[in-house]
């Protein structure tokens, strides 16, 4: 799992029970998968299809640093599908999973379109092959 992004959890992310609020996880999970997709597809026309079951197994509090790990973990025509774990950056707690995330590239008039991708590319490879 690559680690990307981290977050400081603030006083405006927290639910009645003072722990982080799961919607406002879910958002920031969302959008980090969006940007992987992005950057692995090529395009920012995809979209989120599909987000399996989410496991929620420990909570963060105000003030901690969670990081969001994203993976790709498979290529079809025209999706790429993902992994996620969110842990807490000081104890290396999980504290959610969710086992796969897919999307879908789109054309401009919103249909299902092939990517003509195969591989994972990383960001330092990415840098690399515009030398």
């Amino acid at each position: 799992m690559n680690f990307y992004t981290r977050k400081w959890v603030k006083p405006e992310d927290l639910n009645a029970h003072g722990t982080l609020f799961g919607g406002r996880l879910l958002s920031w999970i969302d959008e980090e998968a969006a940007i992987y997709a992005i950057i692995q597809l090529g395009t920012n026309g995809c979209v989120t299809k599909y987000m399996s079951e989410i496991n929620f197994i420990s909570s963060a509090k105000q003030g901690d640093i969670i990081e969001l790990g994203i993976k790709a973990t498979g290529f079809g025509h025209t999706s790429i599908s993902l992994t996620c774990q969110v842990r807490n950056k000081i104890t290396h707690r999980v504290i959610v999973t969710v086992d796969k995330i897919v999307f879908v590239s789109l054309d401009e008039a919103g249909k299902p379109v092939a990517h003509n991708k195969t591989a994972i590319h990383y960001t330092d490879e990415r840098l690399r092959e515009d030398d």
